[in-house]
């Protein structure tokens, strides 16, 4: 695969320092157990979960949000590393380095990790990429297409619908409107789903133009256990129509009280509670989920770490939930 080396940078074992317990399998952490890997070398990456670094926030930068967002992969390495290895096996979690936007190019970025989304997948891995501003959404979107001619659905966990048009360059807030044209030039059906909107964090043209798009939405104000049935009816329903799906965790959408460190914070959002996990775990235990990113963690404004905290447990969960085939 070709990568440009100025924009791509590999991990190295550094990066994964933490407490050793033993030698002990079972005392492991994930800096005991993960390996580096050089995409520009075509590594096996076979029934592996891959972490991708997309340390980019022009995209932020452009939607005039607060900047920060690029550090989000080094903080959440930082809180990963310690994690109980758990269930992995050695070599089957890989750090597959980072990429970086030069000189604002966002688009040559966007490029560079649907090059690498596509190979990941290929090789029969699965990606889990690290943001990182909202605007990695567009470019993974684009590596799924590059191997897929199916239907792909799309769960954003989010406050805002990101479905602002490009004026005339894409940001953090375009990129679900930057693939429904895509879809429309294929002539291909748009499948997306935004969990935790907010009615204070979007405007009446979005809402309109989400209707336009079939977009479903769940708000956050219906976010409750009390709605159970009538969510779990829509995911349901969204994932019988789907051939593969896509989750994509904007931080924002939690409460800035559990999740203080984004680029735009909502006092009143989802509370990562007992239902909250409920759904993430039904999500990820799906045979069609096939990839996820971590979006908007902003370690400038994050407290004592909670939000790349909580991102991690997300993380931890999907590594020891999702069977690979």
């Amino acid at each position: 695969m070709r990568i440009n080396s100025i924009n791509y940078k590999v991990t190295t074992l550094e990066s994964f320092q933490g407490r050793i317990d033993s030698d002990d399998p079972a005392e492991s952490r994930w800096h005991q157990i993960i390996r580096v890997a050089d995409l520009r070398n075509d590594p096996v990456l076979n029934e592996c979960f891959v972490l991708l670094g997309f340390a980019v926030d022009e995209g932020v930068k452009r939607n005039h949000g607060r900047i920060g967002a690029s550090g989000g992969p080094a903080s959440l390495r930082r809180i990963l590393a310690n994690l109980p290895a758990g269930t992995l096996a050695k070599g089957q979690l890989v750090d597959a380095g980072t990429i970086h936007c030069i000189e604002g190019n966002l688009e040559e970025a966007q490029h560079l990790v649907a090059e690498c989304v596509a190979y990941i997948l290929a090789s029969g891995g699965f990606p889990i990429v690290l943001g990182g501003g909202h605007e990695i959404t567009y470019g993974h979107y684009r590596g799924l297409r590059k191997i897929s001619n199916g239907k792909i659905g799309v769960i954003n966990f989010d406050a805002h619908l990101d479905i602002r048009s490009p004026k005339p360059n894409g940001t953090s807030g375009t990129g679900f409107f930057q693939i429904a044209m895509d879809e429309q030039q294929r002539e291909g059906f748009y499948h997306y789903l935004a969990i935790g909107i907010q009615d204070s964090s979007n405007t009446p043209l979005l809402f309109q133009r989400a209707q336009t798009l079939n977009i479903l939405c769940i708000n956050r104000d219906k976010f409750h256990f009390k709605y159970e049935k009538s969510i779990n009816e829509t995911i349901l329903n969204f994932l019988k129509e789907i051939e593969h799906l896509y989750i994509t965790v904007d931080m924002d959408v939690f409460a800035a009280a559990f999740a203080p460190g984004v680029s735009a914070p909502a006092y009143n959002g989802i509370v990562p509670d007992t239902f909250f996990l409920e759904v993430f775990d039904s999500l990820i235990n799906s045979d069609k989920l096939i990839s996820v990113d971590f979006a908007e963690l902003n370690p400038l404004f994050d407290r004592d770490m909670c939000t790349a905290r909580l991102a991690a447990n997300l993380i931890f969960r999907i590594v020891q939930q999702k069977r690979l085939r």
